[in-house]
């Protein structure tokens, strides 16, 4: 099926094959044609450029974007929308004066969701889970990376893994599952820290990895979770079983996970509110992407990635929504754009090269998603007619999405 968009106000995001994402000043270069078409084929990208150079066609649907803009669809690297039930009591505890890490002494945190998720059934799993992913889709992401970690048993991680493959079979979304099981130490671990990396390294990941449930191993490196030492046998093992490393890191503290994280190659570090100088310079000339998460520091109340130091440094960075129970109950991409530009004083383009074409990359998919390329796939935002670029940031709390194409269907 052939699709042609007309009279698009401006297109941008145009990229030429091969810029797999964009590092340091480059950020601020959005690249974009005004008075565009652009033709889908199918579920890919098959031409672009000014009207006045419109082919004649006739293809089975036109739709005519006059005043519109349109920019390809967010792609969110980071999330963990498959979990059981929420943590509303735990908002209020924190309104009421307890911190993140109070909260999880206690029981709650992960643990909480891996107490709701280990009683859920799989089934039951996967309808709530597909409610968050049809949110996040009609919110204009089209390709997401989903974790595992709150099961913390062997069978409650690949029962979470299992119903991600069940989502990425079922939904026109690319999906990148990741296994998290290094996420908390369950607390028939808590004393025993070296038997649960055991029971990871010599269980979960061999089980997970024969019945290919991942693409992604990830660790929550942290004090008070996974050290770097424990962090770096569980990668160690991911990798000999063909996992690729992403990695949890410097939410609270900065211990040296980043380092770990490019010893091990990771193909993202992710969080990084708390940056030392030697951080930025363990990622200077590597292929690990650096992740920020706004929507977390927002919802937290904890300082923000510091992006213009990483940029500074020539460094790439991509902006992702942390969506989960306790952090971040939010997969809204656009507001992670809005917040990265009021809070993290990124400009729109930087904001919107780390929303697509460096979130892309950071899941493995910069080779079909992240930019308007001929030959990635047709996943497209249109906004509402609007009089610049910038009012999607700037119009933080407005809904400026007239409609998402993913896989060159509108959904």
């Amino acid at each position: 099926m052939q699709t042609l968009i007309i009279n698009i106000k401006e297109l941008f995001q145009i990229r030429e094959t091969g810029i797999d994402k964009v590092s340091g000043s480059a950020m601020a270069t959005l690249p974009s044609i005004a008075n565009a078409y652009l033709v889908l084929e199918n579920d890919l990208i098959k031409d672009y450029g000014e009207m006045k150079d419109c082919p004649e066609i006739n293809p089975e649907k036109i739709i005519d974007a006059f005043g519109k803009m349109v920019l390809p669809a967010w792609c969110d690297s980071h999330t963990h929308i498959v979990y059981a039930g929420n943590r509303e009591q735990e908002f209020v505890d924190r309104i009421n004066g307890l911190s993140y890490e109070e909260i999880a002494n206690r029981g709650g945190g992960i643990l909480n969701s891996a107490k709701k998720l280990q009683t859920t059934s799989e089934e039951y799993l996967y309808e709530q889970s597909k409610v968050r992913l049809e949110e996040v889709m009609h919110l204009g992401t089209g390709a997401v990376e989903i974790k595992s970690g709150y099961g913390l048993t062997v069978k409650d991680e690949i029962k979470m893994l299992r119903v991600i493959k069940k989502l990425h079979e079922n939904y026109p979304i690319a999906i990148k599952a990741t296994f998290l099981g290094a996420h908390a130490f369950p607390m028939e671990f808590k004393d025993n820290h070296q038997g649960y990396v055991d029971l990871i390294v010599n269980e979960m990941i061999p089980q997970i990895t024969q019945e290919k449930l991942a693409d992604y191993i990830d660790v929550f490196c942290e004090t008070g979770y996974f050290s770097v030492e424990e962090t770096n046998q569980i990668l160690e093992c991911g990798i000999k079983h063909g996992l690729t490393p992403k990695i949890h890191v410097n939410q609270f503290n900065a211990i040296g996970g980043v380092a770990i994280g490019v010893k091990n190659k990771a193909l993202s570090v992710d969080h990084l509110e708390v940056m030392q100088p030697e951080d930025i310079e363990a990622l200077k000339g590597t292929g690990t992407m650096p992740v920020a998460l706004p929507s977390c520091s927002y919802f937290l109340s904890i300082p923000y990635t510091p992006a213009r130091e990483i940029m500074n440094a020539g460094l790439p960075l991509a902006l992702a929504t942390d969506f989960n129970p306790g952090s971040t109950p939010s997969g809204n991409m656009n507001f992670v754009v809005a917040t990265a530009c009021i809070k993290m004083k990124m400009t729109p383009e930087e904001a919107i090269n780390g929303a697509t074409i460096n979130g892309a990359f950071a899941m493995g998919l910069s080779q079909t998603h992240g930019s308007i390329t001929i030959g990635k796939k047709a996943n497209l935002i249109i906004t509402k007619p609007i009089s610049s670029i910038y009012q999607l940031p700037y119009a933080f709390g407005s809904h400026l999405i007239d409609q998402v194409i993913l896989e060159g269907k509108v959904i």
